[in-house]
C-alpha cells in the first residue's frame, strides 16, 4: 500500500489589492467613520448607531459563551459515555439464550484485505462495528493456497506439520498423488477442530471446510452434520441449512460450526483482484452475512453466537507480460516438465535420484541472475532447507527438495505460448500485503469496535477451543493468544 501525504490546509488565498484599500463607498466604513469623526453629541443617527454597535457586541459575547459551555458539556458527556462504554466491555457478556457456547466459523475464499472498502458492506460492518478486527488483515501460511491454509486454521499447525504441504503433492515414499479430492486420513495429520470438539462430547456440524470430510478419531463426517464439498449448492441454502441448526433445542444446537464460501476467489482468479466482478462478488457475500445475521437474529440468538469471520488467503493481479519460462534456462540447465510439481505461484521442483538438488539449484540461479532470463530476476530458488525461516516450510518429506519464490503478480511457465491472458492468483510469499485476508470475531468474548495487530490464522485454532473451554491438541499456534483479544470471563 503506498503511503499518501495528507494536506488539511491548502494555501492561503492571496488578498486582493482592493479589498486591502479602504473604500469610501463601503457603508461599514461611512458608518466608523463617522462615529470618529462627529463630534456633536446631540446628534441622534450617530447616536443610534453607537447604541446598535454596543448592542451587536453584547449578543456576540453572549453567543460565545453559549457556544463555550455547549463545547465543553459535549466533550464531557463523550468522555462519560466513552468510561461507560469501556466499563461495559471489561469482560465478557453471559450467555442470555444459548445454554453454552456456539462458534460459527466462517470463510470467504480469497477474500482479501482491502475488499471490505470496494463496495458498500453494511452487514460486514455491522461485525466490524459490535465486535473486534485484525486491523490490517489476517495473515495467511506459507503458502498461501486453499487447503494448506483452510487446514492450518482447522489444526492450528503450519502446513510442514499437517501434512497439506500444497494443493498438489507427491508421497515421496510411495509416489501416491494427493489432490483436493483425497480424503483418505494418511494425508490428513494433526487434530481439525471438529475432531477436538467431538474427543470432548461436545457437538461439531461442518459445511464444505476442506479436510472436514475425512474420517478422523470420532469424527466420522455424520450425515446431516457434516456436508461434503458441492459448489452447485448455493449460498443461500449454505446460510439457511446452518440456520436451522439453531431450530434445534438449545442442548441440541452444535457447539462449534463451519460454513464456507468459495467467492470472491472464484471471480479473482478469473479477472484480478480489481475488477468490477470482485464487487459483485464481495456484495454477494455481505448479502450473505445480512441474511445470517437477519435468521439468528429472528431466533433471538445473534448476541449469544459467536461468529468468526475470516478469508484463507487474499489475491493479486497477473499478466502475460510478468511471466518466467523455465525453457529460457536451457543454455545453464535443463528443467524437464516431470521435474516439475507446481510451477507458480510456488514453483516445486524433485530432480530424479542421481541429479544433484544443490548443483540444480547453483545453475538456475546462475541464468536467472544473468540477465540473459526474461523477468529471471523475479525468481530465487532455494533448496528448501534454506528457506526463509518465517515461512516454516522444510519439515515435511512432503515439501520437495526445491523451491521457487515468486515475485508478487510474477508466474513461471514451461514454455513460451501464443496465449494471452490476464487474471488473479495466491499462493505467494505470505509476507506480501495482497495475500491476507480478513478477521472479524463477533460474540460474548469479543469488545465492541476493536482493533487488534495482525496475526498468523495458525492462532485460530486456540481462540476457538478457549471459547468453548476445551483442551485443544498440540499446534504451533501461542497458547496465551485467546488472552490478548478475549474478554476475560464475566
Amino acid at each position: 500500500m503506498g503511503t499518501a501525504s495528507l494536506s488539511i490546509l491548502g494555501p492561503s488565498k492571496p488578498t486582493s489589492a482592493a479589498a486591502e484599500d479602504e473604500d469610501p463607498s463601503n457603508p461599514s466604513t461611512a458608518l466608523l467613520s463617522n462615529v470618529e469623526s462627529s463630534t456633536p453629541p446631540q446628534n441622534p443617527t450617530t447616536t443610534i448607531l453607537f447604541v446598535t454597535l454596543i448592542i451587536i457586541t453584547c449578543l456576540s459575547l453572549l453567543a460565545s459563551g453559549v457556544f463555550a459551555f455547549l463545547f465543553f458539556s459535549s466533550s464531557s458527556s463523550s468522555k462519560s459515555s466513552q468510561v461507560l462504554h469501556n466499563n461495559t466491555e471489561s469482560t465478557a457478556r453471559p450467555l442470555t439464550k444459548l445454554e453454552h457456547p456456539v462458534v460459527l466459523l466462517i470463510s470467504t475464499d480469497g477474500f482479501r484485505f482491502g475488499y471490505q472498502f470496494k463496495t458498500p458492506t453494511p452487514n460486514i460492518g455491522r461485525l466490524i462495528a459490535n465486535g473486534t478486527e485484525a486491523e490490517t488483515g489476517l495473515i495467511p501460511v506459507f503458502p498461501t493456497l486453499t487447503f494448506p491454509n483452510h487446514y492450518s486454521i482447522a489444526t492450528g499447525l503450519y502446513p510442514a506439520s499437517h501434512g497439506i504441504v500444497n494443493n498438489h503433492f507427491i508421497e515421496p515414499s510411495t509416489g501416491d498423488v494427493f489432490y483436493m479430492k483425497r480424503h483418505e486420513p494418511k494425508w490428513w495429520l494433526g487434530e481439525p477442530l471438529w475432531e477436538t470438539v467431538v474427543n470432548h462430547g461436545l457437538k461439531a456440524a461442518t459445511y464444505f471446510w476442506p479436510g472436514s470430510e475425512v474420517h478422523k478419531g470420532l469424527w466420522d463426517c455424520p450425515v446431516n452434520y457434516c456436508k461434503v464439498f458441492n459448489d452447485s449448492v448455493s449460498f443461500e441454502e449454505r446460510v439457511d441449512s446452518v440456520l436451522k441448526f439453531f431450530d434445534l433445542p438449545s442442548s441440541e444446537i452444535p457447539d462449534f460450526m463451519t460454513l464456507y464460501f468459495e467467492d470472491p476467489d472464484t471471480q479473482g482468479h478469473k479477472v484480478g483482484a480489481d475488477d468490477p466482478r470482485i464487487t459483485e462478488a464481495v456484495a454477494h457475500i455481505d448479502k450473505m452475512i445480512g441474511r445470517l445475521i437477519e435468521g439468528l437474529e429472528k431466533r433471538g440468538v445473534f448476541e449469544d453466537v459467536t461468529i468468526l469471520l475470516l478469508g484463507d488467503h487474499g489475491m493479486v493481479g497477473t499478466c502475460d507480460g510478468k511471466l518466467i519460462f523455465l525453457d529460457d534456462l536451457a543454455p545453464w540447465i535443463n528443467i524437464p516438465k516431470d521435474w516439475v510439481q507446481s510451477y507458480t505461484p510456488l514453483l516445486s521442483i524433485w530432480p530424479p535420484a542421481g541429479v544433484s538438488p544443490s548443483d540444480v539449484v547453483a545453475k538456475m540461479t546462475e541464468g536467472l541472475n544473468s540477465g540473459k532470463v526474461e523477468n529471471g530476476m523475479n525468481l530465487k530458488v532455494f533448496l528448501k532447507e534454506d528457506l526463509p525461516q518465517r515461512l516454516h516450510y522444510v519439515g515435511s518429506d512432503r515439501i520437495s527438495p526445491i523451491i521457487g519464490l515468486i515475485e508478487e503478480g510474477f508466474k513461471v511457465k514451461q514454455k513460451r505460448s501464443k496465449g494471452k491472458e490476464c487474471g488473479g492468483a495466491h499462493g505467494y510469499d505470505n509476507a506480501f500485503f495482497s495475500m491476507r485476508s480478513i478477521f472479524i470475531g463477533h460474540g460474548p468474548q469479543f469488545a465492541r469496535g476493536r482493533k487488534v495487530p495482525s496475526f498468523e490464522n495458525i492462532q485460530i485454532y486456540n481462540l476457538v477451543t478457549s471459547i468453548l473451554k476445551i483442551q485443544g491438541a498440540s499446534n504451533n499456534g501461542t497458547v496465551s493468544f485467546p488472552n490478548s483479544i478475549l474478554l476475560p470471563p464475566p
